[in-house]
C-alpha cells in the first residue's frame, strides 16, 4: 500500500498491471482512506475502497480486490458487482448505487490526487 498526501505521487501507474487493482491511501479533506485504484491501459480510475452497501471494504484483504468474469469489481462482504468504467452498482444488494470516486491525474507515469 502506498500512503500520500498531495502532491505526492499515490503510485507509479507501471506498479498496477494492465487489468489489475492496487490499494492506496489518500488524504481526502484531512482524514485518510483506502482507495482502490484501476489501470486500463493507460488510464488509471479510482474510488473510495468502501461498498456503498454496508459501508465495508471491497478487498477480501487488505489490496487483494475480486473481478468478474464480465469485468465488473466484486465487494468481497456481501457480492455487489460495480462497473469498471464509472463505479456504478450493477448487480447485488446495492444496484443502482455507485462507489465514491477519487479524482486522479496522470503526470511523468505516476498517479496524483487531482
Amino acid at each position: 500500500m502506498s500512503v500520500a498526501e498531495s502532491p505526492s505521487s499515490l503510485i507509479a501507474v507501471e506498479a498496477i498491471a494492465d487489468g489489475a487493482f492496487a490499494e492506496v491511501e489518500v488524504c481526502l479533506d484531512g482524514d485518510f482512506e483506502s482507495a482502490v485504484l484501476f489501470r486500463d491501459g493507460g488510464s488509471v480510475r479510482g474510488w473510495l475502497n468502501i461498498c456503498p452497501h454496508a459501508g465495508r471494504r471491497l478487498d477480501w484483504a487488505p489490496g487483494q480486490f475480486l473481478k468478474s468474469r464480465e469485468g465488473h469489481l466484486v465487494c468481497a462482504a456481501h457480492g455487489a458487482s460495480f462497473s469498471l468504467e464509472n463505479g456504478e452498482c450493477v448487480a447485488g444488494p446495492c444496484k443502482g448505487d455507485a462507489l465514491r470516486a477519487v479524482a486522479l491525474q496522470m503526470r511523468d507515469g505516476n498517479v496524483y490526487l487531482a
